[in-house]
């Protein structure tokens, strides 16, 4: 049998197994009886995944220029106006003209210096796939950089890191037009200068505003989610010692398979391997599993007394999609975890719960492929329907090391609310999450989530380097940097959650 008809005869599989087991391995939004191994299927042609540079307008509709599970990178460029219409010190506008593009669903803005600061409005309007109509502007949340690894550490002196937006969830579409537009601030070093990322940049009152540049390298990621990855026991999966082995594509493919694995034995403590999510249990066996986990470490009255709520019901990796071959393949930890920071991902509220296993394949390949980091940042997600997904591989029940807020990332989790909540309140659903989350995983480390705790800053624009900090045991992201996240309204809900979380916990 000829090579070009192995992987033929592959494609054929990998497609006729996607169709059929389409139905049977989509995700319930109920707890299951015992933990499920299905994963969402997969297409012969979501294999192929593959970094895309936008060139030339594609024709629309073109399904040859489709790559699924894909990122088109394109520099943006001055936007010159009109010689009548020039001013002199008129704001620098950068931005990209409509134009047809591969289909993605998520949209985001990158540069070259990741401790430059974007001072100013970026804007975009996309194409719907479905009915070829324009969407609004769209303003992207810009300031990103408070999400992330703190200064000095192994993943943000990488080399690889890049300034950011938020990413925006703008559904499938094919065509995109964007402007980023800088804004006055004040002079540095001028009092009134001081900021509130995502509030709007200040106006001095005394007349010391200057428009900064932007910031070098501006481009736009047009991100499509793909489908999930293939699991490991897929039979479309290359196997060793097979024609298919000796090829770049099927090494590359048996690497991700053995990321795929290592992540899903960092669960092993918790659920079989190859699961797509881990059940809820009740009390009584939380109890049992944080003695199992960590009795030796518990002094006689906590083990006597265990203040834990009931383990929730948590989507793996591998029941949201994740491509495991995207991350650095080594797990990395921190001590123990005091402290969790509530975020929001202010990627816009206008999803579907179905739709979150894409979306958040979006964030995670945003967060790796166009930002630099070295998995995504966060620990854990929810989703307006309350369900809670694995971030950060490493282990659910691990103290696995973030990059979710600037400065207090060591000792901390972080737990991203999908969605944006300046001005719209999060759903009763998703609070609940955060505190059965917040009850379960602090619970395993003796924190009590009506206290407070100490955390030593790594820097930032709150709290010098070095500077140990009193913070809420369940804190915002704005409690340890200044930024707008979680938003007003998630912010506002902090406290019922912290009170609902020491219930569960039976305090």
């Amino acid at each position: 049998m000829t090579m070009s008809n192995i992987r033929g005869m592959r494609g054929f599989l990998a497609s006729s197994i996607g169709v059929t087991c389409a139905a049977a391995l989509a995700l319930p939004l109920t707890p299951p009886a015992v933990a499920s191994t299905a994963r969402p299927a997969l297409s012969a042609e979501a294999a192929t995944r593959a970094e895309t540079v936008a060139g030339p307008a594609v024709r629309r509709g073109d399904a040859e220029s489709y790559v699924p599970g894909s990122t088109q990178s394109m520099p943006l460029a001055p936007l010159t106006p009109l010689a009548r219409d020039r001013v002199v010190g008129a704001p620098a506008i950068e931005g990209l003209s409509p134009r047809d593009v591969r289909h993605f669903s998520l949209v985001g803005v990158v540069w070259d210096d990741p401790d430059a600061e974007l001072h100013g409005r970026v804007q975009v309007r996309t194409r719907a796939v479905g009915t070829g109509t324009w969407s609004g502007w769209q303003d992207v949340e810009t300031h990103n950089d408070d999400h992330s690894a703190d200064l000095g550490s192994a993943e943000r002196t990488s080399g690889r890191v890049r300034g950011s937006t938020a990413p925006l969830w703008v559904g499938e579409s094919d065509a995109v037009e964007v402007r980023v537009t800088a804004q006055a601030t004040a002079e540095a070093g001028s009092e009134e200068g001081a900021r509130v990322p995502g509030s709007g940049d200040p106006t001095p009152s005394d007349g010391t505003a200057v428009v900064s540049p932007l910031p070098a390298g501006l481009r736009l990621e047009l991100v499509d989610p793909g489908e999930a990855a293939p699991a490991p026991d897929d039979p479309a999966a290359p196997r060793p010692g097979s024609l298919q082995s000796e090829t770049a594509e099927t090494a590359e493919a048996l690497g991700a398979a053995a990321a795929d694995t290592a992540a899903s034995a960092a669960n092993a403590e918790l659920a079989p391997l190859g699961v797509a999510q881990i059940p809820a249990l009740g009390r009584a066996e939380s109890e049992r599993e944080l003695l199992a986990l960590r009795g030796n470490e518990l002094t006689q009255a906590q083990r006597a007394k265990p203040y834990i709520g009931p383990r929730p019901r948590i989507v793996t990796r591998r029941g949201w999609g994740a491509n495991e071959g995207w991350r650095e393949r080594r797990f990395v930890y921190t001590r123990k975890v005091k402290a969790a920071f509530v975020h929001h991902t202010a990627t816009g509220s206008k999803y579907w719960c179905s739709q979150v296993p894409s979306l958040i394949r979006g964030i995670y390949r945003y967060h790796v492929k166009s930002m630099g980091w070295r998995d995504i940042g966060y620990n854990f997600l929810v989703d307006k329907c309350g369900n809670i997904y694995e971030g950060r591989a490493g282990g659910m029940a691990k103290p696995v090391l973030g990059a979710h807020t600037l400065g207090f990332n060591t000792n901390s989790m972080g737990i991203a609310v999908l969605g944006s909540y300046g001005s719209r309140k999060p759903t009763g659903a998703a609070v609940r999450a955060v505190a059965r989350l917040t009850a379960w995983k602090l619970g395993l480390y003796g924190a009590n989530p009506r206290g407070k705790t100490y955390l030593k800053s790594a820097g930032g624009n709150l709290y010098r380097k070095g500077k140990n900090v009193r913070l809420n045991v369940i804190s915002g992201h704005r409690d340890g940097y200044s930024t707008a996240c979680p938003g007003r309204q998630l912010y506002r809900k902090l406290g019922a959650a912290r009170a609902a979380a020491a219930r569960y916990q039976g305090r």
